[in-house]
Protein backbone atom coordinates (compact mmCIF):
# COMPACT_ATOMS: atom_id res chain seq x y z
CA UNK A 1 0.00 0.00 0.00
CA UNK A 2 1.57 3.15 -1.05
CA UNK A 3 0.67 6.75 0.31
CA UNK A 4 -0.30 9.71 -2.62
CA UNK A 5 0.14 13.21 -2.49
CA UNK A 6 -2.92 15.07 -2.86
CA UNK A 7 -3.70 19.06 -2.58
CA UNK A 8 -1.19 19.20 -0.07
CA UNK A 9 -2.69 16.42 2.11
CA UNK A 10 -1.48 12.47 2.11
CA UNK A 11 -3.57 9.52 1.63
CA UNK A 12 -3.44 6.13 1.32
CA UNK A 13 -3.86 4.73 -2.32
CA UNK A 14 -4.07 1.34 -3.58
CA UNK A 15 -0.47 1.47 -5.65
CA UNK A 16 0.11 -2.55 -3.85
CA UNK A 17 -3.12 -3.75 -4.97
CA UNK A 18 -2.79 -2.16 -8.45
CA UNK A 19 0.80 -3.56 -9.20
CA UNK A 20 -0.40 -7.30 -8.09
CA UNK A 21 -3.24 -7.03 -10.43
CA UNK A 22 -0.52 -5.85 -13.08
CA UNK A 23 1.63 -8.85 -12.37
CA UNK A 24 -1.34 -10.71 -12.27
CA UNK A 25 -2.50 -9.74 -16.32
CA UNK A 26 0.84 -9.93 -17.19
CA UNK A 27 1.23 -13.63 -16.03
CA UNK A 28 -1.86 -14.26 -17.93
CA UNK A 29 -1.35 -12.65 -20.99
CA UNK A 30 2.19 -15.24 -20.89
CA UNK A 31 0.25 -18.19 -20.44
CA UNK A 32 -2.11 -17.50 -23.17
CA UNK A 33 1.02 -16.53 -25.38
CA UNK A 34 2.49 -19.90 -24.93
CA UNK A 35 -0.36 -21.87 -25.34
CA UNK A 36 -1.09 -20.43 -28.31
CA UNK A 37 2.85 -21.28 -29.22
CA UNK A 38 1.95 -25.03 -28.11
CA UNK A 39 -1.04 -25.09 -29.59
CA UNK A 40 0.81 -23.90 -33.26
CA UNK A 41 3.33 -26.58 -32.53
CA UNK A 42 0.88 -29.04 -31.97
CA UNK A 43 -0.73 -28.26 -35.30
CA UNK A 44 2.60 -28.26 -37.41
CA UNK A 45 2.68 -32.35 -35.88
CA UNK A 46 -0.11 -33.06 -35.98
CA UNK A 47 -0.41 -32.40 -39.76
CA UNK A 48 3.24 -32.06 -41.44
CA UNK A 49 4.59 -35.31 -39.92
CA UNK A 50 1.32 -37.32 -39.39
CA UNK A 51 0.63 -36.67 -43.38
CA UNK A 52 4.05 -38.25 -44.15
CA UNK A 53 3.96 -40.88 -41.81
CA UNK A 54 0.40 -42.38 -43.15
CA UNK A 55 2.03 -42.48 -46.93
CA UNK A 56 4.92 -44.42 -45.45
CA UNK A 57 2.51 -46.79 -43.95
CA UNK A 58 0.33 -47.49 -46.95
CA UNK A 59 3.30 -48.10 -48.48
CA UNK A 60 4.71 -50.13 -45.98
CA UNK A 61 1.54 -52.34 -46.52
CA UNK A 62 1.33 -52.35 -49.90
CA UNK A 63 5.03 -54.06 -49.55
CA UNK A 64 4.21 -56.51 -46.84
CA UNK A 65 1.47 -57.81 -49.35
CA UNK A 66 4.36 -58.21 -52.19
CA UNK A 67 6.67 -59.87 -50.33
CA UNK A 68 7.92 -60.82 -46.77
CA UNK A 69 11.01 -59.62 -45.78
CA UNK A 70 12.31 -58.79 -41.54
CA UNK A 71 13.38 -55.18 -43.21
CA UNK A 72 9.96 -54.49 -43.72
CA UNK A 73 8.48 -55.47 -40.08
CA UNK A 74 11.29 -53.65 -38.45
CA UNK A 75 10.51 -50.35 -40.75
CA UNK A 76 7.07 -50.83 -39.68
CA UNK A 77 7.86 -51.55 -36.32
CA UNK A 78 9.94 -48.06 -36.43
CA UNK A 79 7.05 -46.50 -37.90
CA UNK A 80 4.67 -47.39 -34.80
CA UNK A 81 7.30 -46.50 -32.92
CA UNK A 82 7.15 -43.04 -34.47
CA UNK A 83 3.79 -42.36 -34.42
CA UNK A 84 3.70 -43.03 -30.36
CA UNK A 85 6.00 -40.69 -30.03
CA UNK A 86 3.83 -38.20 -32.06
CA UNK A 87 1.21 -38.98 -30.00
CA UNK A 88 3.14 -38.09 -26.56
CA UNK A 89 4.36 -35.05 -28.07
CA UNK A 90 1.05 -33.82 -28.90
CA UNK A 91 -0.24 -34.61 -25.41
CA UNK A 92 2.66 -33.16 -23.48
CA UNK A 93 2.28 -29.68 -25.47
CA UNK A 94 -1.97 -29.95 -25.08
CA UNK A 95 -1.99 -31.51 -21.53
CA UNK A 96 0.74 -29.71 -19.75
CA UNK A 97 -0.95 -26.43 -19.80
CA UNK A 98 -2.50 -24.22 -17.02
CA UNK A 99 -5.69 -26.48 -16.38
CA UNK A 100 -9.33 -24.66 -17.00
CA UNK A 101 -12.06 -27.19 -16.91
CA UNK A 102 -12.23 -27.79 -13.30
CA UNK A 103 -14.94 -29.71 -12.03
CA UNK A 104 -15.49 -32.75 -9.39
CA UNK A 105 -13.97 -36.07 -10.50
CA UNK A 106 -14.79 -39.55 -9.40
CA UNK A 107 -11.53 -41.11 -9.57
CA UNK A 108 -12.79 -45.06 -9.11
CA UNK A 109 -14.81 -44.41 -12.11
CA UNK A 110 -12.16 -42.61 -13.84
CA UNK A 111 -9.54 -45.39 -12.46
CA UNK A 112 -11.86 -48.23 -13.97
CA UNK A 113 -12.87 -46.54 -17.07
CA UNK A 114 -9.05 -45.73 -18.50
CA UNK A 115 -7.71 -49.58 -17.28
CA UNK A 116 -10.59 -50.66 -20.12
CA UNK A 117 -9.21 -48.42 -22.64
CA UNK A 118 -5.47 -49.42 -21.97
CA UNK A 119 -3.86 -53.21 -23.58
CA UNK A 120 -3.33 -54.47 -20.09
CA UNK A 121 -3.15 -58.12 -21.98
CA UNK A 122 -3.73 -60.68 -18.60
CA UNK A 123 -2.82 -57.66 -15.90
CA UNK A 124 -5.11 -57.66 -13.33
CA UNK A 125 -6.54 -54.16 -11.26
CA UNK A 126 -6.93 -53.61 -7.77
CA UNK A 127 -9.32 -50.26 -7.34
CA UNK A 128 -9.67 -49.87 -3.39
CA UNK A 129 -11.88 -46.50 -2.23
CA UNK A 130 -10.99 -43.41 -4.06
CA UNK A 131 -12.05 -39.52 -3.17
CA UNK A 132 -14.25 -37.33 -5.50
CA UNK A 133 -11.44 -34.38 -6.38
CA UNK A 134 -11.60 -31.27 -8.11
CA UNK A 135 -9.69 -31.36 -11.32
CA UNK A 136 -9.81 -31.50 -14.97
CA UNK A 137 -11.56 -35.17 -16.14
CA UNK A 138 -9.81 -35.65 -19.61
CA UNK A 139 -6.14 -34.96 -18.06
CA UNK A 140 -6.86 -37.04 -14.77
CA UNK A 141 -7.09 -39.72 -17.48
CA UNK A 142 -4.36 -39.22 -19.02
CA UNK A 143 -2.35 -39.56 -15.86
CA UNK A 144 -4.15 -43.04 -14.99
CA UNK A 145 -3.68 -44.06 -18.67
CA UNK A 146 -0.06 -43.46 -18.56
CA UNK A 147 0.32 -45.01 -15.21
CA UNK A 148 -1.20 -47.95 -16.39
CA UNK A 149 0.55 -48.31 -19.85
CA UNK A 150 3.95 -47.93 -17.26
CA UNK A 151 3.20 -50.71 -15.12
CA UNK A 152 2.28 -53.16 -18.48
CA UNK A 153 5.25 -52.02 -20.12
CA UNK A 154 7.81 -52.60 -16.96
CA UNK A 155 5.82 -55.24 -14.59
CA UNK A 156 5.11 -57.46 -17.33
CA UNK A 157 1.36 -58.89 -18.75
CA UNK A 158 0.81 -60.48 -15.93
CA UNK A 159 1.76 -57.87 -13.39
CA UNK A 160 -0.87 -56.07 -10.92
CA UNK A 161 -1.81 -52.82 -10.79
CA UNK A 162 -3.48 -51.04 -6.70
CA UNK A 163 -5.04 -47.83 -6.68
CA UNK A 164 -6.09 -46.36 -3.33
CA UNK A 165 -5.82 -43.19 -1.61
CA UNK A 166 -3.79 -40.99 0.50
CA UNK A 167 -4.30 -38.51 3.01
CA UNK A 168 -4.13 -35.40 0.25
CA UNK A 169 -4.51 -37.26 -2.75
CA UNK A 170 -4.04 -41.46 -4.21
CA UNK A 171 -1.71 -43.27 -5.60
CA UNK A 172 -0.64 -46.19 -7.98
CA UNK A 173 1.29 -49.08 -7.31
CA UNK A 174 2.25 -52.75 -9.48
CA UNK A 175 4.03 -55.75 -8.36
CA UNK A 176 6.27 -55.24 -11.03
CA UNK A 177 10.35 -54.88 -10.33
CA UNK A 178 10.07 -51.50 -9.22
CA UNK A 179 12.04 -48.29 -10.07
CA UNK A 180 15.81 -48.21 -8.18
CA UNK A 181 15.96 -45.02 -5.92
CA UNK A 182 18.66 -43.30 -7.47
CA UNK A 183 16.36 -43.44 -10.78
CA UNK A 184 13.21 -42.09 -8.83
CA UNK A 185 13.97 -38.46 -10.41
CA UNK A 186 15.11 -39.18 -13.39
CA UNK A 187 12.05 -41.14 -14.08
CA UNK A 188 10.07 -37.77 -14.48
CA UNK A 189 12.23 -36.34 -17.23
CA UNK A 190 11.37 -35.93 -20.85
CA UNK A 191 12.99 -38.75 -23.02
CA UNK A 192 14.13 -41.20 -20.46
CA UNK A 193 12.83 -44.71 -20.66
CA UNK A 194 14.68 -48.49 -20.11
CA UNK A 195 12.11 -49.76 -22.58
CA UNK A 196 13.85 -49.79 -25.86
CA UNK A 197 9.94 -49.43 -27.60
CA UNK A 198 9.03 -46.69 -25.14
CA UNK A 199 8.83 -42.97 -26.35
CA UNK A 200 10.36 -42.01 -22.60
CA UNK A 201 7.19 -39.09 -22.53
CA UNK A 202 4.52 -41.03 -20.66
CA UNK A 203 5.71 -40.38 -16.93
CA UNK A 204 6.57 -36.91 -18.21
CA UNK A 205 2.95 -36.34 -18.98
CA UNK A 206 2.29 -37.52 -15.81
CA UNK A 207 3.94 -34.60 -14.02
CA UNK A 208 2.98 -32.16 -16.30
CA UNK A 209 -0.38 -33.08 -15.62
CA UNK A 210 0.19 -32.93 -11.77
CA UNK A 211 2.26 -29.28 -12.09
CA UNK A 212 -0.84 -28.03 -13.44
CA UNK A 213 -2.97 -28.99 -10.97
CA UNK A 214 -0.82 -27.62 -8.52
CA UNK A 215 -0.15 -31.26 -7.00
CA UNK A 216 3.38 -33.10 -6.22
CA UNK A 217 4.13 -36.55 -7.86
CA UNK A 218 6.93 -38.79 -6.51
CA UNK A 219 7.86 -42.44 -7.05
CA UNK A 220 8.54 -44.54 -4.14
CA UNK A 221 8.73 -48.52 -3.94
CA UNK A 222 5.20 -50.67 -3.18
CA UNK A 223 4.89 -53.34 -0.17
CA UNK A 224 5.54 -55.65 -3.28
CA UNK A 225 8.50 -54.03 -4.11
CA UNK A 226 7.21 -52.72 -7.51
CA UNK A 227 6.79 -48.99 -8.27
CA UNK A 228 4.38 -46.38 -6.45
CA UNK A 229 3.42 -43.64 -7.91
CA UNK A 230 1.82 -41.17 -5.17
CA UNK A 231 -0.32 -37.80 -6.16
CA UNK A 232 -0.49 -35.45 -3.54
CA UNK A 233 -2.11 -32.20 -2.78
CA UNK A 234 -5.22 -33.21 -4.47
CA UNK A 235 -8.43 -30.93 -3.15
CA UNK A 236 -11.63 -33.31 -2.53
CA UNK A 237 -14.75 -32.67 -2.54
CA UNK A 238 -16.95 -33.30 0.72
Amino acid sequence: MGVLPYDGEAFEGSVGVLRDITEQKEYEQRIEAENERLDEFAGIVSHDLRNPLGVVEARLQLAQEECESDHLQKANDALARSQALIEDLLTLAREGTKVTDLEPVELPAVAEGCWNSVATDQATLEVDQLPVITADRSQVKQLFENLYRNAVEHGGTDVTVSVGAMDDGFYVADTGPGIPESEWEAVFEAGYSTNQDGTGFGLRIVEEVADAHGWEVAVTESTQGGARFEITGAETVN
